[in-house]
């Protein structure tokens, strides 16, 4: 694709006194005359690694067919999808199943502590309370496509580090409240808190002691700039003025639902001085996807970890009909009937995450598709049958086409205990990443 008029810069902005927004990638953006994928501008791809905790309701060879609702029966293209994974057909083209994947330096007595922040690095962490592992590839990735976007990488959850469950008394708290090391050392916290993510994508944003000084900033925000886009607007053409309207409305409506809830009346109930009132789980599971939308959107980050649930959560999924807490349900002792109502819960997750892709399926990124096209998401558990805290086999699925290079529309087995980290390092590679070796990895997965 060839464009011929005015070069608008990649790194505009629209200001409105100390406040800057990012605007989404728009074909004014490209220098005349310059094929898309010759420029800055050509999309690199969004990485997201979406972590739950308590493994899945899958084929193993301890239960088999007969209660398995993860992995498909047939390999190949022509796959079946089981009820966990049934919310993810529409995008089947962008899916790959991969089966047959353990995770061996996850495996230790700590059960829990160790899981979370051995998924993304496949390192075994050193017998200590001061936190030496690997590095995961979600900083990987940042540190060679994250550079140029304001924030290298993103880190969300939705509950408060992890819980103190997910703590030993050999290995500490470190492993088990975040999927990202920055460093060996550097295990970087997971923010539960939707207002604070919002301020730290957007900008501006103190305490709860100036809540109402900060939600009036963000509500006179956009209002602020509505000026100056709308200046820009008349140099654009009609698709780009129709991207910074949709980009601008989808701002605006995330932060009306953060100012709704912060609205909400607490004069009865004695707080501590935070931000902002908590939403129900199912509000911020979906609140917090919505800024991770916007964020990618706005070319905000391009690397985003997201915790979607805590290790050893006691959060209940009364909302679905099952008012057990989810930790204390993934003991289900192989009962069939709490196997069942696990089962339901993690499709609940798969549902809302497929929300998400949905919302990117259809956000344009420049002349090559979607945001979701150029994606490559990880998504899955580093533990597999929740009962015994195994990690082998691990559920584990890829969306995304990563522009091209990931073939999708596929379930892929392999040899039982392949290491997980064959497919991560297979994934940096598809996303462009130089690199040699992730943790345990012995080769790329070519089939991905």
């Amino acid at each position: 694709m060839f464009i011929t008029k005015k070069h608008l810069s990649r790194r505009t902005l629209l200001k409105a006194g100390s406040a800057a927004i990012g605007l989404p990638l728009l074909s004014a953006m490209v220098p005349a005359a310059t094929a898309l994928a010759q420029t800055a501008a050509s999309p690199k791809p969004r990485m997201g690694f979406f972590y739950l905790p308590h493994g899945a309701i899958m084929d193993n060879t301890r239960y088999g067919a007969e209660v398995n609702r993860w992995t498909p029966d047939t390999v190949g293209r022509d796959f079946d999808f089981k009820p966990i994974l049934e919310p993810f057909k529409p995008f089947a083209k962008h899916l790959t199943v991969v089966s047959g994947l353990g995770n061996k330096p996850a495996e230790s007595s700590a059960v829990h502590a160790i899981v979370p922040g051995t998924w993304l690095s496949c390192v075994h962490p050193r017998q200590s309370h001061a936190p030496y592992a690997g590095v995961t590839i979600d900083q990987i990735a940042a540190q060679h496509i994250g550079q140029d976007t304001p924030l290298p990488s993103l880190e969300v959850a939705t509950e408060e580090e992890g819980g103190g469950a997910a703590c030993d008394g050999t290995y500490g708290c470190a492993y088990g409240r975040t999927i990202s090391f920055r460093t060996p050392t550097t295990p970087l916290p997971m923010e539960f808190d939707a207002r604070k993510a919002f301020e730290k994508i957007f900008g501006r944003g103190k305490s709860e002691t100036q809540r109402k000084a900060v939600s009036r900033d963000y509500q006179s925000l956009l209002d602020m700039v509505l000026g100056e886009a709308g200046s820009l607007k008349k140099t654009l053409g009609p698709a780009d003025r129709s991207l910074v309207d949709d980009y601008l409305d989808s701002v605006r409506e995330i932060e009306r639902r953060i100012e709704l809830m912060s609205q909400r009346d607490l004069t009865k109930i004695a707080l501590p001085d935070v931000p902002v009132a908590r939403p129900s789980f199912d509000q911020l599971l979906r609140l917090q996807f919505d800024l991770i939308a916007a964020a990618f959107q706005a070319n905000m980050t391009r690397i985003v970890s997201y915790m979607m649930a805590a290790e050893v959560s006691n959060q209940s999924y009364a909302h679905i009909g099952i008012p057990d807490a989810f930790h204390p349900l993934s003991h289900h002792a192989d009962n069939k009937a709490a196997m069942e109502k696990l089962a339901r819960v993690q499709r609940y997750h798969t549902s809302v995450f497929a929300d998400f892709l949905t919302k990117l399926d259809k956000m344009p990124d420049g002349d090559r598709g979607s945001v979701l096209d150029n994606s490559v998401f990880l998504y899955g558990s580093n533990m597999s049958n929740s009962n015994v805290h195994n990690q082998f086999p691990l559920p584990t699925i890829v969306l995304g086409r990563a522009g091209g290079t990931i073939k999708g529309g596929q379930h892929v087995r392999y040899p039982d205990r392949t290491p997980i980290a064959n497919l991560l390092f297979t994934l940096l590679l598809r996303a462009g990443v130089p690199i040699d070796k992730v943790g345990d990895s012995t080769t790329e997965l070519s089939e991905v």
